[in-house]
């Protein structure tokens, strides 16, 4: 009986492997160190928390650009920062937006030039502007407007905007209405020499008339940007006088228009107004002479609004303005 039994257990040994379906695996002794895990050089990709996720989506609709250009029919491409192109061409630009507001070089509205025109249409806001000269040169950009009611203001998500480059060789520097203008040198704030250019490749250089010399630009103090001009970063004294600029671009060297250089000191704070009256008494008819004069950066705009006794019922009374560089004027008579 018990060898029976003895003889059942080892076969029932040799046969639970096979069973199983797994082969007897014979053992060896392990290696000093071999349980250790063996470090994985495996980068593992840093999680960007939700907050930064939502700062780089917020920072994508501010710089979204709402501006493009019309290249042929049905085809438009999205404007870089600058653009070249030759005077006389004309260019057609969309901005995108039910209601929508321009902004382009200042003259054109001045002189109500009629080679410029624009249209609101449904989706998108169109300008054209045809047979461009070297005066066109300027920035061009447009942004959505958010009205409620009659307020309305910018919206700063959806804007677009482009520097155009009217190139023209017989015309190196942007066209001005005057030949002489008078720069002011403020010591707190940088002072632009406005002589811009129509290619961007020109060597524009500073130059002053008397002392005849060429200023040296150190591009810390005076740098030279094609979009504005000369930029005297921190004027002095020593900067006032005449200058002009002169360029050169695969040709004859072309000088800009004078500029007079007034250093000015100004206090700080709002304008200060005095007024006079030419005579304290007068009969009726006669002829009174009041002027109010304001103090202040010559730079800053003044507005003037006069009230005096019967101004409601229309009597006489002329308001004549005028302004020199030093104290603002205007005159009632």
């Amino acid at each position: 009986m018990r060898l029976w039994v003895l003889l059942s257990l080892l076969l029932l040994q040799e046969a639970l492997p096979h069973v199983i379906g797994q082969p007897a695996k014979s053992k060896r002794p392990k290696e000093p160190g071999e349980n250790k895990i063996k470090p994985v050089n495996k980068k593992l990709k840093p999680k960007t928390p939700k907050t930064k996720e939502r700062e780089s989506a917020d920072s994508s609709l501010k710089s979204q650009s709402i501006l493009t250009q019309v290249m042929g029919k049905g085809h438009v491409q999205k404007l870089a920062a600058t653009l070249s192109l030759t005077a006389g061409q004309s260019i057609e630009l969309r901005c995108k937006g039910s209601n929508v507001t321009w902004n382009y070089p200042s003259y054109l509205d001045t002189f109500k030039d009629s080679r410029l025109s624009i249209k609101q249409l449904d989706r998108y806001s169109q300008l054209i502007l045809a047979n461009s000269t070297a005066a066109d040169t300027g920035e061009y950009s447009c942004w959505l407007q958010l009205c409620n009611g009659n307020k309305c203001r910018k919206d700063e998500t959806k804007t677009g905007s482009t520097y155009i480059f009217f190139t023209d060789k017989e015309e190196l520097f942007v066209p001005t209405p005057s030949y002489f203008e008078i720069v002011y040198l403020n010591p707190d704030k940088p002072a632009v020499i406005p002589c811009r250019v129509t290619t961007p490749s020109a060597k524009v250089t500073l130059h002053r008339e008397f002392p005849a010399e060429e200023i040296e630009i150190d591009g810390t103090g005076i740098i030279y940007d094609a979009k504005k001009g000369f930029v005297f970063q921190h004027p002095t004294p020593d900067h006032k006088g005449i200058v002009y600029c002169k360029a050169e671009s695969q040709g004859a060297p072309q000088i800009s228009i004078k500029y007079h250089l007034l250093y000015v000191e100004v206090p700080k704070g709002p304008p200060s107004t005095t007024i006079a009256v030419s005579s304290s008494r007068a009969r009726l008819s006669d002829r009174v002479h009041v002027v109010c004069t304001v103090l202040g950066e010559p730079d800053v705009d003044v507005n003037f609004r006069w009230q005096y006794p019967g101004q409601e019922t229309r009597s006489r009374g002329r308001i004549a303005g005028g302004w020199n560089p030093s104290p603002g004027k205007r005159d009632l008579l």
